[in-house]
């Protein structure tokens, strides 16, 4: 009690101060401890982030590698099939390998024969060229004397066509002259033969006429009519000459046709 009452308010206020400051060092301390651990902490957790990216990337090659690895033991069985598979088939297609051989043989032999007639050929065909070469130059130089022969050769059959023509539309214009001739003849004959009948019937009416007046001269209108009769009888010869007279016409048409044969009648 007696220390207590010996400490002044200056010595208490130091002492504070001195415990003051000796907790800020404290603090402070604690607190750099505290920042470290917390640097420390974040430095942890970021090793934590990269090493659990790579366990995950370690997973995926994992799996990665364990899919290629079954990929691969599919393909090897595969080839191992497909390898088995060759081998026997190479063991059924040896006898046909051994035929195709021989057969190779056979049209390469074939074939070389081939290539020479070929060449012979080719030879034959150059040879061929240059004769055919040397006859179209002869040709080229004695043109004019084959168009000169060709032009003669034309001429003589356009003249042998010219005569025959003209022997052609004379005998065609002796023929229609003939045919004319006829037709007239006949013609004339067969209006003379009307013109006489018409004659007679007109005759033997007039007789009749006369009788039928002398016996009856009351029966007036009767006569009439007959009077009438033979002016019928007149008309009706008319129409026959020109029933008669129109073949003149087609004749001459025909005769002159000149797609018919000039030696035909001959």
């Amino acid at each position: 009690m007696a220390d207590e009452g010996t400490i002044t308010p200056e010595i208490r206020i130091s002492q504070l101060e001195d415990s003051l400051a000796t907790e800020t060092e404290r603090l402070q301390k604690l607190f750099a401890a505290y920042e470290g651990q917390e640097k420390d902490l974040l430095d942890v957790r970021a090793e934590n982030e990269v090493l659990e990216k790579e366990i995950i990337e370690r997973e995926i090659e994992k799996e990665a590698q364990e899919s290629l690895i079954a990929e691969k033991d599919f393909r090897i069985r595969d080839l191992e099939m497909k390898a088995t598979k060759a081998d026997k088939r190479v063991e059924h297609l040896e006898p046909e390998l051994e035929k195709m051989e021989e057969k190779y043989s056979r049209e390469k032999d074939r074939l070389g024969k081939i290539f020479n007639i070929a060449t012979e050929l080719d030879d034959d065909l150059k040879l061929a060229v240059t004769e055919m070469k040397a006859r179209d130059d002869w040709y080229v130089s004695h043109m004019t004397l084959f168009e000169d022969l060709n032009k003669a050769i034309k001429e003589r059959y356009e003249m042998i066509e010219r005569a025959v023509e003209s022997e052609r539309k004379s005998q065609h214009m002796g023929r229609a002259i003939e045919d004319r001739v006829e037709e007239m003849v006949t013609a004339r004959a067969a209006e003379m033969t009307i013109v006489e009948a018409e004659g007679s019937a007109s005759e033997a009416k007039s007789e009749a006429t006369e009788a039928s007046n002398d016996d009856e001269p009351a029966a007036e209108e009767p006569a009439t009519e007959s009077e009438a009769a033979p002016e019928e009888s007149t008309t009706e010869p008319t129409e026959s000459t020109e029933a008669a007279e129109e073949p003149d016409a087609t004749p001459a048409t025909t005769t002159w046709a000149d797609d018919e044969d000039p030696w035909a009648d001959n």
